[in-house]
């Protein structure tokens, strides 16, 4: 299966035969095009894929040995996501499927995040719970079945991949702000400043991240304010014991509750050093099996849309040349 992603500043593609053996996983990323504006500009994103699209499927082929003729499906992203940029890896995969006759498939991102876990444990089968957590998403869903999905928890406001990138700007870090606040984090001290842990009180697993945003902003102000010096790290430090503290609490009160015994983390956030340790630490106090993908495909990557069409496809879903994207696309 040839897979193309394209929902935000990377334009990927893969071929991955029965969604779990990758043959190839090419990845072209606009971080250094969008560092200087301290963050991803949607119509900068969108152009750079058109520039990029062709070269990185070719690529993506010639690794895997695969010509267009060899392949099962095409499977593409096509939401949620920048609706610009979720365009072009639509089209193009469209065109592919119109001149060659290949079924295509749409997947969603999300769905894509949370197979990358097949790839990386071949005997990974649902039910599991699964955290994935992106800049754009915190979704903490029951895995029912391939492609199937309950939504347990999610956000009512920033994602925690965004709430780090805002952070990393305030402190001065930069972009992207997830592998900085993480670097600059292990030479602080997590307990320097308390920062809040936000409940909501509708859903005892959803997220809010707006309010841990807002303190950090408001210490910061208030030591520029007092003309006091404060520290990068230990802000930094601080702040991430903050978002991994709520992510594993609300994860493991639902792996608890719903008695499910494999427990797996997605998404780009899903990197970070600290919930790493985090989570394997609180799913071996309860004998709970830990899956967490490698950091090269927590991030958005083509492998993982492979590995999520390859279900997809076995499932019977086929789309037509009418498919569109969806930037705000429901999982």
């Amino acid at each position: 299966m040839l897979a193309i992603e394209s929902s935000c500043d990377e334009t990927a593609a893969s071929v991955v035969k029965n969604g779990r053996e990758v043959l190839s996983n090419v990845i072209y990323s606009q971080i250094a095009l969008h560092t200087s504006y301290g963050g991803v500009v949607p119509e900068i994103a969108s152009r750079k894929h058109i520039e990029k699209i062709n070269q990185v499927i070719q690529e993506a082929l010639d690794q895997a040995g695969t010509a267009l003729k060899d392949l099962t499906a095409i499977a593409v992203t096509y939401g949620p996501g920048l609706v610009g940029a979720l365009l072009v890896g639509v089209s193009t995969a469209k065109a592919l499927s119109l001149a060659t006759g290949i079924p295509l498939v749409g997947v969603h991102h999300i769905s894509g995040h949370v197979s990358a876990n097949y790839i990386e444990y071949k005997e990974l089968e649902p039910p599991f719970l699964c955290l994935v957590a992106s800049g754009g998403h915190s979704h903490l869903l029951m895995v029912k079945d391939y492609g199937e999905y309950e939504v347990i928890g999610m956000t009512r406001d920033d994602a925690a991949g965004e709430a780090f990138d805002k952070v990393a700007r305030a402190i001065g870090l930069g972009y992207p702000g997830g592998p900085k606040i993480d670097a600059i984090a292990r030479q602080g001290r997590a307990d320097a400043i308390l920062f809040p842990r936000a409940k909501v009180a509708e859903n005892e697993y959803d997220f809010s991240f707006s309010g841990l945003k807002s303190a950090v902003l408001n210490y910061l102000n208030s030591c520029r304010l007092k003309g006091e010096e404060f520290s990068q790290a230990d802000v930094a430090a601080s702040f991430q014991k903050a978002v991994v503290d709520v992510l594993v609490e609300r994860s493991m009160h639902a792996a608890e509750s719903t008695g499910c015994r494999k427990f797996a983390l997605a998404g780009g956030v899903a990197s970070n050093s600290s919930l790493r340790e985090a989570f394997e630490q609180e799913c071996g106090r309860r004998g709970i099996r830990f899956y967490r993908p490698s950091p090269g495909l927590c991030t958005d990557n083509a492998a993982m849309i492979g590995a999520a069409g390859y279900y997809e496809y076995r499932r019977g879903v086929r789309h037509g040349f009418d498919l569109n994207a969806v930037p705000d696309l429901k999982l």
